[in-house]
């Protein structure tokens, strides 16, 4: 590994750290900043809400522009707005600025997620990809695994407002690193020509199906603006495909791999994201714990997933990405079937075993899923590729929480977790994870279909 490449490597895995820590420390703050402020559960819910749809709606539009204008300058000004925006959140004076420096910070991101994976590839031959991969999602699984340990002891002794200090810190060093580390590509693509209608299509197309998704059960209207998500999207495919300079070049669809990849991707994280708040609810509101001990229970599983990611990225060198990944998210669905068992009296080390072998499931399928996404496009459309993969782990998280919502608001009406009885709940969980066991068994298909090609 060459100098270029260790700087490459380490700015790919800071900012990888760094985008899932944020989110995932800050997640124990929302109380916090729901009393600091003195609003409502549902304003404070946009503190999430508005990075989510941020980070969405930009991703692909600034992979499109990392492809054309260099994807070490949309890095940099990625880094910069993130740390810009965190130093902001520190001295909010109202949940309407820190909503709005959210959203900043969902800007900043996805200039980073479009372009942190893109210029790993970029700097590491064909045959290493698995292995730098497998590197970036261990990051990636270490921020979600120390994010609400780091952010549970930041959040008491120092208040929320630390979780955005730390994220300054951090993203301060990684702009350092970046700058000094990453030379100027050459060879950039020429931009043929400009595609607005694409760009303003996509945004509000992505924003009505994450919003959509996120009220479905909550405001009536949602099921309309989720309708309007989908019609932009038929929208968005028939202009793109007459444009001479998409954002996204629908045709790398037309590749068998590419596609049933990045659905594969859709449907995992649409049946698993929501595993970690089920067992938290489970942990919390049937088993008594305290929300630091279920917190401390529910590391097991990213810490497996940490560990493993580089080994399985690097066996993706050498083992297909269609076997390696199929076999991952069968691992997924046995995992998710055996949680709707779960009752009232289940031994907590049966909850720890399931989480271990998740964790196997998902480091066998989510470096070799990308690498295979990655390698069947054009050096030159790293940036967007990497937007589209981003693009998929939001949607499938939001229509995740959907599917809990939709579910929860049937069985439990507007009842709350405090008000419900023990046996509910776990009715609750049941039906959910049975729902994701068939999510999951529809994407072990999709994902051994490739093979065909």
């Amino acid at each position: 590994m060459n100098k270029e490449q260790k700087y490459t490597l380490l700015v790919a895995i800071t900012t990888a750290f760094l985008t899932t820590f944020m989110g995932s420390a800050l997640n124990l703050s929302i109380p916090g900043i729901e009393e600091h402020f003195g609003v409502s559960a549902a304003s404070v819910g946009w503190v999430v809400t508005a990075y989510i749809l941020a980070v969405s709606a930009f991703n692909v539009p600034m992979g499109k522009i990392a492809d054309t204008k260099g994807r070490r300058l949309v890095l940099l000004l990625g880094l910069a707005i993130f740390t810009v925006g965190s130093l902001g959140a520190v001295f909010s004076a109202s949940i309407a600025m820190l909503i709005i420096l959210r959203m900043i910070q969902g800007l900043g991101a996805a200039m980073l997620f479009a372009t942190n994976n893109a210029v790993l590839l970029a700097a590491f031959p064909e045959e290493k990809h698995g292995t730098a991969l497998g590197m970036s999602v261990a990051s990636t699984y270490t921020g979600l695994s120390l994010g609400p340990v780091i952010g549970g002891v930041l959040n008491k002794q120092f208040g929320w407002q630390s979780v955005f200090a730390t994220a300054v810190i951090i993203g301060v060093i990684a702009f350092i690193v970046a700058k000094v580390g990453l030379t100027k590509e050459e060879n950039l693509q020429e931009a043929k020509g400009k595609d607005p209608a694409g760009n303003i299509i996509y945004i509000l197309m992505i924003v009505c199906l994450i919003y959509g998704f996120t009220d479905l059960s909550v405001k009536s209207y949602a099921w309309a603006i989720l309708a309007g998500g989908l019609i932009l999207g038929v929208i968005f495919v028939r202009v793109e495909l007459k444009s001479s300079s998409p954002v996204i070049n629908m045709r790398m669809f037309r590749d068998r791999t590419f596609s049933f990849s990045n659905i594969a991707a859709l449907l995992n994280y649409g049946a698993t994201f929501a595993i970690s708040y089920l067992l938290s609810i489970y942990l919390q509101h049937v088993k008594g714990f305290d929300s630091q001990t279920a917190g401390l229970l529910l590391i097991v599983q990213p810490v497996v997933m940490a560990i493993l990611s580089p080994k399985t990225g690097k066996m993706s060198d050498r083992i297909p990405a269609y076997k390696m990944a199929s076999l991952g998210m069968a691992i997924c669905a046995v995992c998710l079937g055996a949680l709707t068992f779960l009752r009232e009296d289940t031994p907590l080390a049966f909850i720890v075993i399931v989480q271990i072998i998740l964790g196997i499931g998902f480091a066998l399928f989510s470096s070799p899923n990308t690498k295979a996404i990655m390698e069947r496009v054009k050096a030159e459309d790293y940036g967007v590729a990497n937007s589209i993969v981003a693009t998929m782990r939001n949607l499938g998280q939001s229509y995740s929480m959907a599917i809990v919502t939709i579910v929860v608001g049937v069985i439990m009406g507007s009842a709350s977790l405090h008000s419900t009885d023990a046996a509910t709940l776990v009715k609750v969980t049941h039906i959910v994870f049975l729902i994701n066991v068939i999510l999951c068994i529809g994407a072990t298909f999709l994902s051994m279909m490739r093979s065909k090609e």
